[in-house]
């Protein structure tokens, strides 16, 4: 079900200073990395070096990072939803969520985001999944990059939308709760008809707003 062929490309961030794009990468190869200090957007760089190494040891984790040397300079990770949250209640083997993306604060103005995302759709990987991911604002990085709500959004539209992910309607109340907020997805080509009702079901609880 779940394929992971690591792929790996190489970025050049001037003359003398190249970045290695690469990924699904396996959890005993990313323990011997260490995360660069400016990566704390979601916990202590410390604690989230600790949790990608978790996802990577998954069966359907994976994680796709952009490294300078044995430093991860960013990473986007991919794993099933928290048990706590909507997205999980189908139990569904191949709906898997693009959950964090973050690169290091020297490394920006890169394309990096968008480098490693489209890594992690290389080689029809995730092509027999539905691939979503739930942007709220209130994750994001306003101060840092001096952007408002709807310039982040218009950004996060686009990083998305490079790999083929549109924006759908939900009844859930979190995305609900701000316009800003959205859910994106992108159903594999190989995905059944059957996986794409129950998704619906799992995004509406009001059987009447589809």
């Amino acid at each position: 079900m779940h394929r992971k062929r690591l792929q790996r490309e190489q970025h050049a961030i001037d003359a003398s200073r190249e970045l290695v794009i690469e990924g699904p990468v396996p959890a005993d190869r990313l323990a011997d990395m260490a995360m660069h200090p400016s990566l704390d957007a979601f916990r202590k760089p410390r604690e989230q070096h600790e949790a990608l190494v978790e996802i990577a040891g998954l069966e359907e984790g994976r994680i796709i990072l952009a490294r300078e040397g044995n430093t991860i300079a960013g990473y986007v990770t991919f794993h099933y939803a928290d048990e706590l949250e909507r997205w999980s209640e189908g139990g569904m083997t191949d709906l898997i969520e693009l959950g964090a993306i973050e690169v290091a604060d020297e490394y920006r103005g890169h394309g990096l985001g968008k480098k490693m995302i489209r890594l992690a759709f290389a080689d029809d990987q995730l092509e027999n999944m539905i691939v979503f991911t739930t942007e709220y604002y209130w994750h994001w990085d306003l101060e840092g990059t001096k952007l408002s709500v709807w310039e982040y959004r218009k950004m996060m539209e686009s990083l998305m939308q490079s790999v083929g992910m549109v924006w759908f309607a939900t009844d859930d109340p979190e995305i609900c709760s701000h316009p800003a907020n959205c859910l994106m997805v992108r159903i594999g080509k190989e995905v059944p008809l059957s996986s794409v009702q129950q998704f619906d079901h799992v995004r509406f609880r009001q059987r009447f707003m589809y």
